[in-house]
This record gives C-alpha cells, sequence and structure tokens, in this order.
C-alpha cells in the first residue's frame, strides 16, 4: 500500500482500519480520474482518443497498484518448473527442418521492442540507430537479417517495430532507407503514461504537452505494454487477417535473437489442441547474470520472477547460481490469435513494477510498468526453452559494444555468429573504465579494435588509447592513474599483461 495512505491511515482504530483504507483507495481513484480528465482537457477533440485509450490502461494499472499489499509472491509457494517445462534447445532442433519451412515462417511476424533511448551510452536519438558493426546500426543488421530470410525461402516475414513517444519519429524517418528491401515493416507506438507524483500519488504533467516542464511528466510503461497497444493499433487484427499466428518479440538491442527456425517448427507442428500459446527462451547463468528473472513453478503454473519481487531475505538466494541456474532472454514467441483473446477477455495479468525516480528538480515520483515476459503464465501450454548462450547477446555498453565490433564474431547476412578461430565459445569479460562510457569518446580511443580471439578478460582504466593492430591475449589490465596517461603503441600484443602509471610513446 503507498505510504501516502498508512500515513492517512495512522491513529485509526484497528477495527475501523479496513473500511478506511477502502475509503482512502476509493478517494485516491476518484481524485486521480479527475486528473486525468483535466490532462486530457488540455488537447484537441482529435488527439484525445489515443490518450484516452492510454489511460484506460493506466487507470487498471493504478487500481491495481493501490490494491497491492506486500509481496505479488509467497517465497514458499516457489517450486522448481517441472522438467518438461524447459526443454533443451537439442531437443527440439533434434528432429530437423521439414521441406515447408516457407509455410511456418509465413505464419511468423518479428517484433523488435524499439521504445529504448541510447543515452546511457552518450547518444541523442533511438538507440537502435547506434552503429554497432561496418557501419550498420542494431536496426539495419535487423532488416539484414529478415530480408535474408524472406529472399531465401520466398516468403513474406514482416517486421514490426513498437516504438516510444521518444523514438517514433526518428525511427520513422529513417525507415525511408528501406523501401527498396524485401521487408514489409509496420510500427505502432507503446502507451504514454503520467508519472506520479510519490507523496501525493497524483500526476505530475500539467498538460498533455510533451515540451517545456511537462516533458518530464510522461513516460513510456515498460515493455509489458505490447499487448494492450498492439491490440489497441489495430495492428493485431490486421496480422491475424494476413494468416500471421506467432511473433517473436525480442529487444532490438539483442543481437543473438534472430529468427529460430527449429523453435518456429516446433510450435507450428504442435496439434491445434496442444498448441504452445507462449515460448521463453531461457539460457544458463553466468555469475555476470544473477540479477535477470528466472522462470518457476507457481500456484501450478509456469511464471517469471524477477528480482523486484523477491523478499529482501531471499534475494542473496534468488542470484544463486546453483538454485535458480537459467534466466529469461527476453526472446519470446507468442501467439497472435491468444494475445487477442486474453486482451478481449481482460485476462492479460502481469506483476507491477513500481520503477522510483528523481526529476531533474529533485521531485520523487513513481512510475508503474509491467514487463512482456510476466504474462507467461496467461497462455496455454507456455514452455522455456534453453537455448545456447549465443541467443542473448546484448549491446548496452560501451564494453559489450567493443566485443561485437571485434574479430570475435563475424557478420553474415546481419547476424553475427562467433569466429570458428576462438577455442572458447565463451566471451571475455571485458570492463571499460568510465572513459569510455560514451560512444564517440569509445571510438576516438581506438584506432583499430584489437584482436580479441584470445583474451578471457580486459579491465581498463583511466586515460588510456590504443593504437592500430593491437592484440589482446589471455588477461589484460590496463590502469592509467589520475593525471597519467597510457598509449598502447600500434602492433603490441599484450598476453596476461597488466600495465599501470604512465606510458607514451612518441612518434619519432
Amino acid at each position: 500500500m503507498a505510504d501516502y495512505v498508512k500515513g492517512l491511515s495512522a491513529g485509526v482504530a484497528n477495527e475501523g482500519m479496513a473500511q478506511f483504507q477502502e475509503m482512502m483507495r476509493q478517494q485516491l481513484e476518484s481524485s486521480m480520474d479527475e486528473e486525468l480528465e483535466k490532462l486530457l482537457n488540455t488537447t484537441a477533440e482529435a488527439d484525445r482518443e489515443v490518450c484516452r485509450k492510454d489511460f484506460e490502461g493506466f487507470k487498471n494499472l493504478f487500481h491495481r497498484f493501490l490494491q497491492v499489499k506486500g509481496p505479488s509472491v509467497e517465497w514458499i509457494k516457489i517450486k522448481r518448473p517441472p522438467e518438461e517445462s524447459i526443454q533443451p534447445y537439442d531437443k527440439i532442433a533434434a528432429p530437423g527442418l521439414p521441406n515447408n519451412v516457407a509455410h511456418s515462417l509465413n505464419k511468423l511476424v518479428v517484433v523488435k521492442l524499439n521504445g529504448g533511448l541510447g543515452t546511457s551510452m552518450g547518444c541523442k536519438g533511438p538507440k537502435s540507430l547506434i552503429s554497432v558493426r561496418n557501419e550498420n546500426t542494431f536496426l539495419d543488421l535487423t532488416v539484414q537479417q529478415i530480408e535474408h530470410l524472406n529472399k531465401t525461402y520466398n516468403t513474406d516475414v514482416p517486421l514490426v517495430l513498437m516504438n516510444s513517444f521518444n523514438t517514433d519519429e526518428d525511427t520513422e524517418k529513417i525507415l525511408q532507407k528501406y523501401t527498396h528491401h524485401r521487408v514489409k515493416i509496420h510500427t505502432f507506438n507503446q502507451s504514454r503514461y503520467p508519472r506520479i507524483n510519490k507523496e501525493s500519488l497524483l500526476p505530475v504533467a500539467k498538460s498533455l504537452s510533451m515540451s517545456g516542464q511537462n516533458a518530464d511528466g510522461w513516460y513510456p510503461p515498460g515493455h509489458g505494454d505490447i499487448y494492450a497497444s498492439f491490440y489497441n493499433s489495430g495492428l493485431l487484427d490486421q496480422l491475424i487477417a494476413q494468416g500471421k499466428e506467432y511473433i517473436f518479440v525480442s529487444n532490438i538491442d539483442n543481437l543473438g535473437a534472430t529468427v529460430d527456425l527449429h523453435i518456429l517448427q516446433h510450435l507450428v507442428s504442435q496439434p491445434n489442441g496442444k498448441r504452445c500459446e507462449f515460448v521463453m527462451e531461457v539460457t544458463d547463468k553466468t555469475r555476470a547474470d544473477v540479477k535477470g528473472g528466472t522462470l518457476i513453478q507457481y500456484e501450478g503454473k509456469l511464471r517469471l520472477l524477477e528480482i523486484a519481487q523477491v523478499p529482501k531475505t531471499h534475494v542473496d538466494e534468488f542470484k544463486s547460481v546453483s538454485k535458480f541456474k537459467i534466466f529469461n532472454t527476453n526472446n519470446l514467441w507468442i501467439s497472435l490469435p491468444a494475445i487477442k483473446r486474453l486482451q478481449e477477455q481482460n485476462a492479460m495479468d502481469m506483476e507491477i513494477i513500481v520503477n522510483p525516480k528523481t526529476l531533474d528538480g529533485g521531485l520523487n515520483v513513481i512510475q508503474l510498468e509491467t514487463a512482456v515476459g510476466a504474462a507467461i503464465k496467461c497462455f496455454d501450454n507456455a514452455l522455456g526453452i534453453n537455448v545456447p548462450r549465443s541467443r542473448f547477446l546484448p549491446v548496452k555498453t560501451t564494453s559489450d559494444l567493443l566485443l561485437v565490433m571485434s574479430n570475435l564474431y563475424s557478420l553474415d547476412a546481419g547476424s553475427l555468429t562467433m569466429s570458428p578461430k576462438r577455442e572458447f565459445p565463451t566471451t571475455p569479460h571485458v570492463k571499460l573504465g568510465s572513459s569510455f562510457t560514451k560512444v564517440q569518446e569509445y571510438l576516438t580511443r581506438f584506432e583499430s579494435i584489437p584482436d580479441m580471439l584470445e583474451l578471457d578478460h580486459l579491465t581498463v582504466s583511466g586515460d588510456v588509447t590504443f593504437g592500430k593492430n593491437v592484440s589482446l591475449k589471455g588477461t589484460v589490465i590496463i590502469i592509467a592513474n589520475h593525471g597519467d596517461r597510457i598509449d598502447i603503441p600500434a602492433g603490441s600484443m599484450l598476453e596476461n599483461k597488466i600495465v599501470s602509471g604512465n606510458l607514451r610513446i612518441l612518434d619519432h
């Protein structure tokens, strides 16, 4: 229950507490409804309908938020998923592919979550427009992958981008460059929800405008919003009418999330009554993934458990690699008719993530969000598939960017594959310091990307630059102290080395 309500209810006699809390809830909901109506009246009639639909979704979330009493899971009820509910990828792939793969592909739609900005890597605009390999952006690589499928199998797999109000305009402009590619591209916008003042539990925004102070008053409510906004856009019905049956959803910055024909074939070949409506690709945890959501059995259903839902006393247990061995890659295969059914029955139930933020002026706000994978418990015959780690290659930082730009990977038709010259299938552990955080600065520090085929671990800290054709092997640690600078000379080979202090080799 919100602190606000708790504060108001202090001192009230216990027997009247439940009624008092219910009264306060109703009062808050009524105040929220009034504020949302006021916001709607600040815009032209023509724009109101879209906002009204968004607000309906928000009201539903707000209502549920006020009802929540304590953690959404009881730890004691958590069970390990039954063996058959998480299948090894090899078992799924074992039957091989039939001759009519095109038949299955024509039932598929690829959906990329494209609502994020590149701000964490120091870039303006949509993250999908950052160059990641040979001048290709995330979006370029995605289009190349699907175009390759369509040309190879003579199919019509469309690409759908779920944009947010942050990315929509820039993305639409760039899509013109793909008009002659063999990929139909559709877009829809996820909802726009009002940020809530943490104290008053009322919207921060004073109008529907996105400019000035109001810009901070709005947020896209997490990727769990895909179901409602896809349905509301009309695109869901349009694709079903075209004979499409499944969507493959993934984050646009996960370069490992390519269309897998074996998983698709497994879905399409199931008998209709036993059709799997939801597949979550999971992969084995390493120490780097301890915060990732995992699959559990809860009250007889397969369910996603996120770290935010775990009681504090059990967080270490949740992070344990021995108890929870897998995590969610957010590569999901979902039945389109099932999404339509659950939306129309209002049966899409996802746990609320309360995301606290502090705005530039110091105001504390909360955002109510949901995660797309949390809906797994609503679908029939849901399944986890334990896929190879190569299907999870997210680029969240410049450390990740260094890996995908290096000779560890080769690029073919938009897909990255680990070089056969690397002896270990695992990626090296790379930690670049704060001097490398922003993409532009990171790029100026490498005259060319080093040879990393035999690298296990790289840590770089401070003012460090790399010359051309540097080779890194084993464990390499380079630390320039504050005020010092290290230039790794062109053609250097560093193997199991620690470089520290000050090193500058000047051209003569």
